[in-house]
């Protein structure tokens, strides 16, 4: 996408009434997709998509099985999972950038594409980074302390994290992380 162009969001939910809301509400700043199933969802996915809004539990093609097909092709767009599903540790091995509980209000689903959309233009491993952090967010706001200490998994996730800062250095202020995110955005403009 480039800075002249609007900003495609492809909307795959199975409640009719939900995708018109979404659509309703996204639609005066974005080009909008819609989709009642899995399969029409990536049907309606391309190169243009630039936000998937997709639920997870949807009869027939699931969101899970649609955000596997999306990672396996290689799309260069990003997710995220609107659900009434609680999130396990099975999020881990997930590839979306965020995990929207429903019920989702106006103000969190356009946050949350804008901001899936300042991270389209950042470098890999700040996009993995960005993903790891959101996936421990969720695990620690719903699952207890010591669910988390026994898990392998949550360690692992953990530890990638710590692997990453290291990698960007030693950042130690919200200023300083803003700092270096607009290097990195200037550094890919220029």
């Amino acid at each position: 996408m480039s800075g002249t162009e609007t900003p495609t969001v492809l909307v795959v939910e199975d409640e009719a009434d939900l995708v018109e809301m979404y659509e309703l509400w996204l639609a005066g700043e974005y080009d909008i997709r819609t989709a009642l199933d899995g399969q029409t969802g990536l049907e309606a996915l391309d190169a243009e998509v630039d936000v998937v809004i997709l639920d997870r539990r949807m009869p027939g093609l699931s969101g899970d099985e649609v955000l596997k097909h999306i990672d396996a092709e290689g799309f260069d767009c990003r997710v995220a999972m609107v659900t009434a599903v609680e999130p396990d540790f099975d999020i881990l091995e997930m590839g979306f950038d965020a995990y929207l509980p429903k019920p989702v209000g106006q103000e969190q689903l356009r946050t949350t594409v804008e901001r899936l959309l300042e991270r389209a233009a950042y470098d890999n491993r700040l996009q993995e980074y960005y993903a790891l952090v959101e996936k421990q967010a969720t695990l620690e706001a719903t699952k207890r302390r010591v669910e988390l200490a026994n898990s392998e998994e949550y360690d692992r996730l953990t530890e990638r994290i710590d692997h990453l800062q290291t990698e960007f250095g030693r950042i130690d202020s919200d200023e300083e992380f803003i700092a270096t995110i607009q290097q990195i955005e200037s550094h890919d403009r220029g």
